[in-house]
């Protein structure tokens, strides 16, 4: 009887606060690691995507390398889905690509102009027009990926994860 009316419980119920509190700690960090995880790729696939776009510019008609993209074909232009397809083909097993977002942008040069295209960088004798994506433009990728987390008492709703890269084009 003696033994009853000790503290035994006390021990147990210490031990449910602690374990609890344990487990959110641990969950968070998996929960986060996970984030960390989406938004190495978000910034890895915002640069790839922008060398992508950098390396397919006007030009790379005329060589030939310009490869193959669902469903549009040659080089990287607002009017195409190249850059997003590109990305979509990149995306990692563990993301959802369904909410991964890519944004190409080509900004208006300063005056003057220092994106015009020069018939002599092209290799040829001929005189081309100046466009959007002309060796000497820059090019602005910007991907988003809304990350769910699973565990909602850390953070409910999505975290929007994003980056941008801006590179000049070269070919």
């Amino acid at each position: 009887m003696q033994r009853l009316k000790g503290e035994d419980g006390n021990s147990l119920l210490e031990y449910a606060f602690v374990a609890m509190l344990f487990f959110i700690m641990l969950l968070g960090i998996i929960d986060f690691g996970r984030a960390l995880y989406a938004y190495h790729f978000v910034s890895h696939a915002a640069r790839e995507a922008t060398r992508y776009a950098a390396v397919h510019g006007s030009t790379c008609n005329s060589d030939g390398s310009c490869s193959l993209a669902n469903p549009d074909t040659g080089p990287a232009l607002s009017t195409n889905t190249v850059i997003q397809d590109y990305v979509q083909s990149i995306v990692p097993s563990g993301l959802d690509s369904s909410k991964v977002t890519t944004t190409p942008n080509w900004p208006t040069p300063p005056e003057p102009a220092v994106c015009t295209t020069d018939p002599t960088t092209l290799g040829c004798n001929c005189y081309v027009t100046a466009t959007q994506n002309a060796p000497g433009c820059t090019v602005e990728v910007q991907v988003q990926y809304a990350f769910p987390f699973l565990y909602p008492f850390i953070h409910t709703g999505t975290l929007n994860l994003s980056s941008t890269s801006e590179m000049v084009i070269v070919h």
